[in-house]
Protein backbone atom coordinates (compact mmCIF):
# COMPACT_ATOMS: atom_id res chain seq x y z
CA UNK A 1 0.00 0.00 0.00
CA UNK A 2 1.40 3.37 -0.98
CA UNK A 3 1.70 6.22 1.51
CA UNK A 4 -1.00 8.33 -0.17
CA UNK A 5 -3.45 5.40 -0.19
CA UNK A 6 -2.72 4.73 3.48
CA UNK A 7 -3.24 8.39 4.43
CA UNK A 8 -6.47 8.50 2.42
CA UNK A 9 -7.79 5.37 4.12
CA UNK A 10 -6.67 6.47 7.59
CA UNK A 11 -8.10 9.97 7.22
CA UNK A 12 -11.39 8.71 5.86
CA UNK A 13 -11.81 6.10 8.58
CA UNK A 14 -10.86 8.53 11.35
CA UNK A 15 -13.38 11.06 10.10
CA UNK A 16 -16.16 8.51 9.55
CA UNK A 17 -16.20 7.42 13.20
CA UNK A 18 -17.23 10.78 14.69
CA UNK A 19 -19.60 11.32 11.79
CA UNK A 20 -21.41 8.07 12.55
CA UNK A 21 -21.78 9.16 16.17
CA UNK A 22 -23.50 12.37 15.03
CA UNK A 23 -25.75 10.66 12.49
CA UNK A 24 -28.91 12.46 13.66
CA UNK A 25 -27.73 15.77 12.18
CA UNK A 26 -25.36 16.65 9.35
CA UNK A 27 -21.97 16.96 11.07
CA UNK A 28 -19.30 19.48 10.21
CA UNK A 29 -15.73 18.52 9.41
CA UNK A 30 -13.20 21.25 10.06
CA UNK A 31 -10.20 21.19 7.72
CA UNK A 32 -7.34 23.44 8.84
CA UNK A 33 -4.21 23.92 6.76
CA UNK A 34 -1.17 26.12 7.03
CA UNK A 35 -0.89 26.00 3.22
CA UNK A 36 -2.91 27.57 0.42
CA UNK A 37 -5.90 25.86 -1.15
CA UNK A 38 -4.02 25.63 -4.46
CA UNK A 39 -0.99 23.97 -2.83
CA UNK A 40 -3.26 21.43 -1.14
CA UNK A 41 -5.60 20.53 -4.00
CA UNK A 42 -4.17 17.01 -4.33
CA UNK A 43 -4.46 16.42 -0.57
CA UNK A 44 -8.05 17.67 -0.47
CA UNK A 45 -8.92 15.38 -3.36
CA UNK A 46 -7.39 12.39 -1.55
CA UNK A 47 -9.16 13.39 1.68
CA UNK A 48 -12.52 13.58 -0.06
CA UNK A 49 -11.91 10.15 -1.60
CA UNK A 50 -11.16 8.78 1.87
CA UNK A 51 -14.34 10.22 3.32
CA UNK A 52 -16.32 8.72 0.43
CA UNK A 53 -14.58 5.34 0.82
CA UNK A 54 -15.59 5.35 4.48
CA UNK A 55 -19.22 5.64 3.38
CA UNK A 56 -19.96 9.34 3.81
CA UNK A 57 -21.18 11.48 0.94
CA UNK A 58 -20.05 15.08 1.15
CA UNK A 59 -22.96 17.56 1.14
CA UNK A 60 -25.42 14.76 1.97
CA UNK A 61 -23.86 13.21 5.09
CA UNK A 62 -21.38 15.88 6.16
CA UNK A 63 -20.14 19.36 5.37
CA UNK A 64 -16.45 20.19 5.16
CA UNK A 65 -15.42 23.67 6.25
CA UNK A 66 -11.99 24.68 4.98
CA UNK A 67 -9.69 27.23 6.60
CA UNK A 68 -6.41 28.15 4.90
CA UNK A 69 -3.58 30.06 6.57
CA UNK A 70 -1.91 30.66 3.19
CA UNK A 71 1.55 30.24 4.72
CA UNK A 72 0.83 32.85 7.41
CA UNK A 73 1.30 30.63 10.45
CA UNK A 74 0.24 33.32 12.91
CA UNK A 75 -3.30 32.99 11.47
CA UNK A 76 -3.66 29.34 12.56
CA UNK A 77 -4.94 29.99 16.12
CA UNK A 78 -7.75 32.29 14.94
CA UNK A 79 -8.69 29.95 12.08
CA UNK A 80 -8.95 26.91 14.33
CA UNK A 81 -10.84 28.95 16.94
CA UNK A 82 -13.43 29.70 14.25
CA UNK A 83 -13.75 26.00 13.42
CA UNK A 84 -14.11 24.97 17.07
CA UNK A 85 -16.84 27.59 17.55
CA UNK A 86 -18.95 26.09 14.72
CA UNK A 87 -18.79 23.33 16.39
CA UNK A 88 -17.14 20.71 14.20
CA UNK A 89 -17.37 16.97 14.89
CA UNK A 90 -13.73 16.42 13.93
CA UNK A 91 -10.73 18.59 13.02
CA UNK A 92 -8.36 17.68 10.22
CA UNK A 93 -5.02 19.46 10.61
CA UNK A 94 -2.92 19.51 7.44
CA UNK A 95 0.20 21.33 6.45
CA UNK A 96 2.61 20.34 9.18
CA UNK A 97 3.24 20.44 12.89
CA UNK A 98 2.01 24.00 13.46
CA UNK A 99 -1.50 23.28 12.18
CA UNK A 100 -1.75 20.17 14.37
CA UNK A 101 -0.37 21.98 17.42
CA UNK A 102 -2.80 24.86 16.88
CA UNK A 103 -5.69 22.40 16.72
CA UNK A 104 -4.50 20.65 19.89
CA UNK A 105 -4.21 23.99 21.72
CA UNK A 106 -7.75 24.97 20.69
CA UNK A 107 -9.63 21.90 21.96
CA UNK A 108 -9.31 18.86 24.16
CA UNK A 109 -12.73 17.44 23.27
CA UNK A 110 -12.89 17.42 19.46
CA UNK A 111 -11.02 14.54 17.76
CA UNK A 112 -8.07 15.72 15.67
CA UNK A 113 -6.75 13.90 12.62
CA UNK A 114 -3.25 14.94 11.56
CA UNK A 115 -0.46 13.72 9.33
CA UNK A 116 3.07 14.89 9.96
CA UNK A 117 6.43 13.71 8.74
CA UNK A 118 8.12 13.93 12.13
CA UNK A 119 7.70 12.29 15.51
CA UNK A 120 4.34 13.29 17.09
CA UNK A 121 5.69 12.47 20.56
CA UNK A 122 8.68 14.80 20.17
CA UNK A 123 6.48 17.62 18.85
CA UNK A 124 4.09 17.26 21.81
CA UNK A 125 1.05 16.21 19.77
CA UNK A 126 0.62 12.91 21.60
CA UNK A 127 1.93 11.45 24.85
CA UNK A 128 2.92 8.17 23.21
CA UNK A 129 2.52 6.27 19.97
CA UNK A 130 0.12 3.90 21.76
Amino acid sequence: MRRREFITLLGGAAVARPLAANAQSKPLIGFLSSRTAADSAHLVSAFRQGVAAAGSIEAKDAEIIFRWADGQFERLPSLVKDLVARPVAVLVAAGGDLAALSAKAATSTIPIVFVIGGDPVKTGLVASIN
